[in-house]
């Protein structure tokens, strides 16, 4: 017989009515039959068939219809936002169990493991963007556990751009091309500052994008942090709000804007898939910073520090980060597009043990995320094999049908039936503990700038950055600045810089040679209220009145003396005599 031409033999193993996926992913080309996609073999792909040998082609060839029929819709739609990335796969094991304040089972026992997958990525470039570019670096896991799939998506910032959930559409667009000139903001930022001239919130993250962690080299040397607070539950049914942290135990370095030229743009793609091919295996140690409710409460009260707020930090002096475990990517993707660009990530996504808090922006991603897959994908996008969950038992639902059912569970009843019951596990958290009592009329909320959103940045730029960081922010920011066609906007970016630090205004006014405002009591913002204004017309966003449709709280947004039920503020045990820090001693 001659090179390339076999006998079609029959799959080894008993009855063969279906192909699994593993059998598919594994199989090496010489062990495969080449076939339209209904399993007939032809003979040659590049065959064709036509009226002879000069005349037109035939449409009832199959073969071939097949073949561009399908090559006209191989692409799926590329994520809104992080469509840039790459992934891995590997295993996570508990290092130091925090059963007492987690209930969750992957945390219960040391040496307890699971498997993951990680996708890193940029956030607003296209599928085709430079891997270097400044940009906040997306860092989701998806832990397989034994109780479901628990996806951790999360950013290599602990803060973000906003912290009012109906921006996030509009600052996106602002990372987009220009409905016009279908140009970026590298070409011309000024859609970019014009959003954040007009949201001083942002600046804490502008800080740090434009400083030299905007631009990691490749993704093994980043941290992850949640930004979102979580609520923890143990077996007692006592709680704590958490965030969690994912620090690389490779460091972290990064490049610097005049350095990233010399970087192919697949640079941390080829970075992350190499290492693990050679073996070397990027890891990340895992950690909870938790606090109670009654120190969330006083956390706003004596320091105006917000546990609902994006853009807040909580000092780690104050609340130690816990270490719970470490993952190891050992694997890489065998197939790229149905393993990493076909993984859907879900912060909704919990098992028992992890609950979400009232974070606003949190409350808006649980809907927005599997909103997305279940277009860009399909409404049965977790019955992909990386989707799928890894459970010691066989789960089922009344889930049916729909695009592309492959696990369309049976014959079973599609409905609760007393017939053919389905089986039940118990409770394992009281809800209606957990998440308290909200009382309230409908209000309509913006938060409002205020001192107190200064003061992290501030320490960022005067405590944590040293001249040289300093320099280099600056001229970060001014390059950056440079394409930005409305002198208004950067004075306003720079009035924002001047109440985080004089010396950062100062340098940037000099760099750009505009003089910038004095600060922001005189400014009106169309994005937040500001409560540092002087004047009342401009307390409010966008030329508002105060009178109608208006909530300006004193809290903005954060939970208050006494917002927790009682139960929930001096419960004994982790919650009320908090279990914090690495060596678990309860303070």
């Amino acid at each position: 017989m001659s090179p390339g031409v076999a006998a079609i033999q029959p799959l080894d193993g008993p009855g063969g009515k279906f192909r699994t996926y593993e059998d598919d992913r594994n199989a090496p080309s010489q062990e495969t039959i080449y076939t339209t996609s209904n399993g007939v073999a032809v003979p040659h792909p590049y065959e064709t068939q036509r009226v002879g040998t000069n005349g037109p082609l035939l449409l009832q060839d199959f073969h071939l219809v097949d073949l561009l029929s399908h090559f006209d819709r191989e692409r799926i739609p590329e994520r809104v936002v992080h469509a840039k990335g790459s992934g891995a796969h590997g295993v996570f094991t508990c290092t130091k169990p925090i059963d007492d304040i987690c209930l969750a089972d992957i945390f219960s026992q040391e040496g307890k493991q699971c498997p993951l997958t990680v996708r890193f990525s940029t956030v607003g470039g296209e599928s085709g963007s430079h891997d270097l570019a400044r940009d906040p670096r997306g860092f989701s896991v998806k832990f397989r556990t034994q109780e479901g799939n628990w996806d951790m998506v999360a950013n290599n910032t602990p803060v973000f751009f906003l912290r009012d959930p109906a921006k996030f559409p509009h600052f996106i667009h602002t990372q987009k091309r220009h409905p016009s000139t279908h140009l970026t903001h590298a070409d011309n930022s000024t859609m970019f500052w014009d959003y954040l001239s007009q949201n001083p919130e942002s600046v804490h993250q502008v800080l740090i994008l434009m400083g030299d962690r905007g631009i990691p080299h490749g993704y093994r040397f980043m941290h992850g942090y949640a930004g979102h607070t979580l609520k923890l539950v143990n077996k007692a049914g006592d709680w704590v709000y958490g965030q969690f942290h994912m620090k690389s135990d490779q460091g972290t370095k990064y490049v610097t804007q005049e350095d990233s030229k010399a970087y192919s743009p697949d640079f941390s793609q080829k970075d992350l898939y190499e290492s693990i091919e050679k073996g070397d295996y990027p890891s990340w140690t895992c950690y909870w910073q938790t606090m109670t409710a009654k120190e969330a409460e006083e956390l706003w009260e004596k320091q105006r520090i917000n546990v609902f707020d994006l853009t807040h930090v909580w000092p780690q002096k104050q609340f130690p980060l816990r270490e719970c475990g470490k993952f190891v990517l050992n694997e890489n993707a065998v197939n790229y597009f149905a393993e990493i660009e076909q993984v859907a990530f879900n912060p909704s996504h919990m098992v028992p043990g992890l609950e979400p808090s009232a974070d606003p922006v949190l409350q808006s991603r649980l809907f927005s995320y599997p909103d997305t897959h279940r277009h860009r994908i399909g409404v049965n996008y977790q019955q992909l094999p990386v989707n799928s969950t890894r459970t010691n038992y066989r789960v089922a639902n009344f889930q049916r049908d729909g695009s592309m059912a492959f696990f369309n569970q049976g014959a079973r009843p599609n409905y609760l039936s007393s017939i053919e019951p389905i089986s039940f596990r118990e409770r394992a958290v009281d809800l209606d503990k957990v998440h308290g009592q909200f009382t309230s009329k409908a209000v309509t909320f913006l938060s409002e700038i205020r001192p107190e959103d200064f003061n992290a940045p501030r320490a960022l730029y005067e405590k944590v950055f040293d001249e040289g960081a300093r320099e280099r922010l600056v001229s970060n920011i001014s390059g950056h600045m440079s394409t930005c066609t409305s002198d208004e906007i950067i004075k306003r970016q720079i009035a924002i810089f001047r109440e985080v630090s004089e010396d950062l205004a100062s340098r940037v006014e000099k760099a750009t040679g505009i003089k910038g405002y004095d600060g922001i009591a005189d400014l009106t913002f169309n994005g937040t209220h500001n409560g540092m204004a002087t004047k009342d017309s401009n307390k409010v966003a966008n030329g508002m009145t105060q009178k109608i449709g208006h909530t300006n709280p004193f809290n903005n947004g954060a939970p208050t003396k006494e917002t927790h039920p009682e139960e929930s503020r001096d419960h004994p045990g982790s919650n009320g005599l908090r279990v914090n820090g690495s060596n678990g001693v309860k303070k």
